[in-house]
């Protein structure tokens, strides 16, 4: 029996833990938090000082008896959880729930997994830091009270099922706000005006005009006052100039970046990058200092000079400017250095390069440039037309990275050198041109720009960012998706050869990629907690309220005094409100009557989403029945007129019969269709599902039917293939058997078919542990290492310490009759009373 224990949270830091420490060490995981606020209303005990009851979680309770084994043969206890207030919390629960003798029991904490790390820790062990911990307690104690007091009133007042939350609340509010100004957003042309000069050797010289014209009359007599212009170089201008390295990554520049360079989401990244930080391959990635150690500096220093030359080296300290930043922390950085390249698969590999090149490049030289600008002077007119040029000098960090804009309008702003001029030179006219643009409405929202967002407002902490994004997406109040542009005219006054002509061209406008979008039930929540809870949705509330949980995680301030200075106010609002009518909630929008018919049309949200519905409910089983018809993509409940809905009710349509079946075009939830003899097509982005003809669709019905024929036949039953989210398919018996690349999937033949569902034959036999037939169950493995039972619609996942191969008939029985929901009860059939 090991002398020590070391708990730590994930499986796969311990083996890497373990691998640096000696046999007087074992090194166990507690998988996570082990205990949490009991379930219900009663886990707060508001009368008495906001006191908490935890639980241990029921996956578990086989973990906490495993560890107490552990340490009750241990001679002392080293909780070594993550150096965080999240990871001070897990270490404080597990010395509440294990029963640790303090006199034993040791914190430590590391910020990186190497052998040297480790060690330090080791030697310098401290005790529990309370203040850490009530500060984790705060935030988790208030999320639950607003949570559990503030999602019963959506319930009641606007739909079954919402939620809300303190940071999640802010972040929706955000891409709420957004959407409406760019709903507002009126665009404004204007004229700008470049020029084409040809030179001598075939070489061209671009130039532009300063400043823009606002209308087109003023920009046609510019170009006509060109007409006879002669032109000639009036000056031209050298600066030289330095560019410096961004810092090394924090949380949420890292989230950014990724988003921008290697296309991750929030969550892929710190999912991505906690895997990298457990294989002892970067420093800890929740973090919001920019500091570097002295010894991550110098690995930095002798790798730049090793690979590039002491010229490239120049030692920086990144101070950050945000007041409760942990400059104890460092920012996320490479243990080694001279490891230029790590990651077990390609999502590691390329987020370790990335975090190497930032955190290198931020111990570099700065780069050095020579701009050169251009003035033209115009014989006719007194504007000058400019032309610009940039030559890199001297590298310095820009050998090795370059950050990311998030404006997606801003040029490049490396021109490229100029070609040779000289002052008084003549310039010969090839072209000239004014091109009408328009004025942008702000960015909608990414992922990374959000945290952006969040971060520069002081709402939420490093650790928050990510489960905040990926809340607001769960639960439908956003959603991240691409949308198509739209066509848009523009005018361009061109000047070429002596003439000036005119022409109307057509552009695409407005496509969006990986951007935030509010739903129809977001604006509705976020309108309601506007106007009945502005405090909970007030951004600086949100940040004030960080700031507090600052206080007291400095000593500065009692955790349950910070929450009833919050709550009184807040419960009292909420029993307000429970006073408030559903009627006076914007849920409904009366559009007006419906031409043809005279029946009103409302906007209003349904059990599906946001639709429209054209007559009025009626009990009368004899009645007309009201038409309903959904909202396409991207329209909101708060801003379509009578003219949308009219024409949202003109879907479904029949086009006609094919095979002796209709063909009825629609738009469902995921967007439009043709509906087939009970089988469905989705239209592409060209289709037009007003306008599509009945030969149009049966082409479709047909290319469906020819990609849904078998293209072999396996044991008699029918072979498809199919490309789907994660790759070429090939469906068989039910099963989807995956192409990989080694095969021709164009061209599979036979034998191919045969191997790919023999192997998957045998991986499903492969996944069974045990199977009791006449008892209907079966043991799987699962993924992450667990195992699972099924037994009908019961599935039952069991903890990763339950060893699944040795679990008997009696014990799987046990565990289903434990876990397995219960059936409800019929209610007894009502008497009915025989009429006398």
């Amino acid at each position: 029996m090991s002398k020590n224990l070391v708990i730590v949270e994930s499986p796969a830091k311990a083996k890497t833990i373990e691998g640096y420490l000696g046999k007087d060490y074992k090194v166990a995981s507690s998988y996570g938090h082990v205990r949490d606020l009991q379930k219900g209303n009663n886990a707060i005990d508001i009368e008495n000082g906001f006191k908490p009851t935890y639980e241990v979680s029921k996956d578990k309770k086989d973990v906490i008896r495993d560890l107490k084994k552990l340490a009750k043969n241990a001679e002392t206890i080293y909780l070594a959880s993550d150096d965080d207030r999240e990871g001070e919390a897990i270490s404080w629960h597990l010395q509440e729930a294990l029963k640790l003798d303090e006199s034993k029991t040791k914190r430590i904490v590391f910020h990186e997994i190497t052998k040297n790390a480790i060690s330090n820790a080791i030697n310098n062990p401290r005790a529990l830091n309370v203040d850490l911990v009530n500060a984790q307690q705060a935030r988790r104690v208030l999320d639950r009270l607003v949570g559990f007091e503030l999602s019963p009133i959506l319930w009641k007042k606007i739909k079954t099922g919402l939620s809300a939350g303190r940071v999640q609340s802010v972040a929706v509010r955000l891409v709420v706000d957004r959407e409406r100004e760019i709903d507002a957003h009126t665009a404004e042309s204007t004229f700008k005006v470049t020029a084409e000069f040809s030179l001598e050797k075939g070489k061209t010289l671009n130039a532009e005009l300063p400043s823009k014209f606002k209308t087109k009359q003023e920009a046609e007599a510019f170009i006509k006052d060109c007409v006879s212009a002669s032109y000639d170089i009036k000056n031209l201008e050298k600066k030289p100039g330095k560019k410096s390295p961004a810092p090394p990554f924090t949380t949420s520049t890292l989230q950014q970046e990724a988003s921008r360079k290697i296309g991750f989401s929030v969550s892929r990244t710190m999912s991505v990058a906690q895997k990298l930080y457990e294989a002892g391959k970067i420093s800890y990635m929740r973090t919001d200092s920019l500091n570097l150690s002295d010894e991550a500096i110098a690995g930095a220093k002798k790798e730049i000079s090793s690979s590039y030359g002491d010229n490239f080296v120049k030692t920086r300290k990144f101070k950050t400017k945000n007041a409760s930043a942990q400059e104890a922390h460092e920012a996320i950085r490479p243990t080694n250095f001279s490891e230029r390249y790590a990651g077990g698969d390609d999502s590691e590999k390329r987020l370790y390069e990335l975090i190497w090149k930032r955190a290198i490049a931020s111990q570099m030289a700065e780069a050095e440039i020579e701009k050169t600008v251009a003035t033209i002077n115009i014989s006719t007119r007194d504007e000058n037309l400019t032309a610009s040029g940039e030559v890199v000098k001297f590298e310095g960090f820009l050998k090795v990275y370059t950050e990311s804009t998030d404006d997606e309008s801003e040029e490049e702003e490396n021109k490229g050198m100029l070609p040779p001029l000289n002052i008084g030179q003549v310039l010969d006219l090839n072209q000239l041109k004014a091109r009408e643009g328009f004025s942008r409405h702000a960015a909608r929202y990414t992922e990374a720009s959000l945290v952006k967002k969040l971060e520069e407002m002081g709402i939420g902490r490093p650790s928050t960012y990510a489960p905040t994004i990926s809340t607001i997406q769960k639960r439908e109040y956003v959603v991240k998706e691409a949308r198509d542009g739209y066509e848009r005219n523009y005018t361009e006054i061109i000047l070429k050869d002596g003439q000036v002509k005119t022409e109307v061209k057509t552009e695409i406008t407005g496509a969006e990629k990986n951007k935030l979008f509010p739903t129809n039930i977001a604006m509705i929540v976020n309108d309601f907690l506007v106007d009945y809870f502005p405090d909970v949705i007030d951004f600086s509330f949100t940040a004030n309220v960080e700031k507090e949980f600052d206080e007291i995680a400095h000593g500065q301030k009692t955790w349950n005094g910070m929450i009833e200075s919050f709550y009184g106010g807040f419960h009292k609002t909420v029993e307000e409100t429970e006073q408030v009518e559903r009627s006076e909630i914007g849920k409904v929008r009366e559009l007006g009557d419906d031409p043809a018919t005279g029946k009103p049309i409302i906007a209003r949200m349904g059990r599906f989403g946001a639709m429209v519905q054209m007559g009025e409910t009626n009990e009368d089983e004899e009645a007309e029945k009201p038409k309903y018809a959904s909202l396409r993509k991207g329209q909101f409940l708060e801003s379509l007129t009578l003219e949308d809905a009219l024409e949202l009710f003109k879907l479904p349509r029949e086009v006609g019969d094919f095979e002796g079946q209709t063909i009825t075009i629609a738009i469902g939830r995921f967007g439009p269709y043709v509906k087939h003899d009970d089988k469905f097509i989705s239209l592409g982005k060209d289709e037009d599902p007003m306008t599509l003809s009945l030969d149009r669709a049966i082409e479709l019905i047909k290319a469906k039917q020819e990609a849904d024929a078998p293209v072999a036949f396996y044991d008699e039953l029918p072979v498809q293939k199919g490309v789907g989210r994660f790759g070429p398919f090939i469906k068989w018996n039910g099963m989807f058997i995956n192409v990989n690349k080694r095969y021709d999937f164009d061209n599979l033949s036979e034998a191919d078919i045969t191997e790919l569902i023999k192997e998957k034959i045998q991986k499903e036999i492969d996944k069974v542990i045990h199977n009791w037939e006449e008892e209907g169950i079966v043991v799987e493995k699962a993924r992450w290492g667990r195992s699972v039972i099924k037994k009908g619609k019961v599935k039952i996942e069991l903890p990763k310490t339950v060893d699944a191969t040795v679990l008997s008939l009696d014990e799987v029985q046990a565990i289903i009759e434990k876990n397995a929901p219960a059936k409800k009860k019929k209610a007894p059939a009502k008497k009915v009373k025989k009429k006398k």
